[in-house]
């Protein structure tokens, strides 16, 4: 797999260098600066990748942009209202622009309104770093007591309603202002940062938006914009629901793997792919992701590696972000199970052989805090992560190439 790196441009804490000694080979980035909607013109795109290719001083970085990570689809397109018409031109002038700048890897997601949620970014862990964590009755707290939504406590179990109330009565105003904070934080670098007010206005526009309206809308989304994409040369590849499960009383459509097969096969393309985030997938104690990794291999464009460990075996639960080889994936047949599809693409002749990954997200060590970098991406956590799957691949290749 080829080695990648998450960066959020010039202002990213962590640097293009830090990368290249990580042992990074490519670089995954986006225009965080352009609101979901807008056109990524020529000259920004060309603008970045010099960004990517020169360090401040002029010399050399060795990298690239490889991926795109990620080019938002608008709420607007999402619920099919407002502008959604002329969102959906810009998407597809954004794509072109891409390709004539090289760039072939283009992730997206469709999840309604936020784009991933944790109620703490900086849990403390037992050997002095932090991690990122999602606590289920916190954030009934916040959804049932700081956002007020109408109705929202019939969406959880008496006994986490009862654990929220408990909770957000141990809040003091400051607290409370912390949680709410880090649910609403949204993207990492992306410009939209909603208040409570501004959150409440869009979850308004799902007001009659089911399951099946929205997987609906997703495929009429790729519909338009796949067969553009294959005409170009793009691999398009859909994010997973990050936690995979409802939120906010909102639905979700990309959380299982019978989920992306319904997406897969209405628009059955092979520039309409999956981006396999391990860390998003794994918060479902139904997902299997080994096998899930193997029989959706062939349409597999992007993958994210990280883990997570459940506080339950649920469908929804609480989880923190474990260690790359921790938690309750089982990483290394996660591993095994995207080499043994890149060899097979080997064997067809397919460009695309060498699947690009990036350590999604890394505990907080060393000196990680005392950097500022992005919640959850820290320089040293994501290069230890990095380290232990590239020991992984190192092994399972050796393995099978004595085999």
């Amino acid at each position: 797999m080829r080695q990648a790196w998450r960066w959020f441009g010039p202002q990213d804490k962590v640097s293009l260098a830090d990368a290249r000694q990580a042992g990074a080979s490519c670089v995954v980035t986006a225009l965080h600066h352009v609101a979901a909607g807008a056109v990524w013109h020529a000259e920004e795109i060309e603008a970045r990748q010099r960004d990517v290719a020169f360090h401040p001083d002029g010399s050399m970085t060795g990298l690239a942009w490889d991926v795109v990570e990620s080019l938002p689809v608008s709420e607007a397109i999402k619920t099919q209202t407002g502008d959604w018409r002329a969102d959906l031109v810009h998407y597809k002038r954004s794509l072109e622009n891409l390709a004539r700048a090289g760039i072939s890897t283009i992730c997206y997601n469709f999840m309604p309104v936020l784009d991933w949620t944790r109620t703490e970014l900086a849990w403390p862990l037992e050997n002095g770093g932090t991690t990122m964590r999602f606590d289920l009755a916190d954030f009934a707290a916040f959804d049932i007591h700081v956002l007020k939504r109408r109705g929202a406590a019939a969406d959880y179990d008496a006994q986490t309603v009862e654990t929220a109330k408990a909770r957000f009565g141990a809040l003091d105003e400051a607290g409370a202002e912390r949680l709410a904070a880090n649910i609403t934080a949204g993207l990492p670098g992306a410009v939209e940062h909603w208040s409570l007010e501004g959150l409440s206005r869009h979850l308004a526009l799902y007001t009659g938006i089911d399951a099946a309206r929205l997987r609906q809308n997703l495929i009429d989304f790729l519909s338009e914009v796949a067969p553009l994409a294959q005409q170009l040369g793009l691999r398009l590849c859909c994010h997973p629901d990050d936690p995979p499960f409802p939120l906010l009383g909102l639905p979700r459509v990309m959380s299982t793997e019978a989920d992306y097969r319904v997406v897969l096969d209405a628009v059955d393309l092979p520039a309409n792919g999956v981006t396999f985030c391990a860390g998003s997938l794994g918060a479902r104690p139904d997902n299997d992701l080994p096998a899930m990794a193997a029989r959706l291999g062939p349409r597999i464009h992007f993958t994210h590696l990280r883990n997570v460990r459940r506080d339950t075996e649920t469908v929804p639960c609480s989880f923190v972000e474990d260690e790359h080889l921790a938690g309750q994936t089982d990483m290394v047949a996660v591993v095994a199970a995207l080499l043994a599809e890149e060899a097979r693409r080997v064997t067809e002749g397919r460009a695309d052989a060498e699947i690009p990954m990036r350590p999604d997200h890394g505990q907080e060590i060393l000196d990680d805090r005392a950097r500022g970098a992005q919640p959850g991406y820290p320089a040293v956590g994501r290069l230890k992560g990095l380290a232990e799957l590239r020991g992984v691949m190192a092994v399972l290749c050796r393995h099978r190439s004595s085999a």
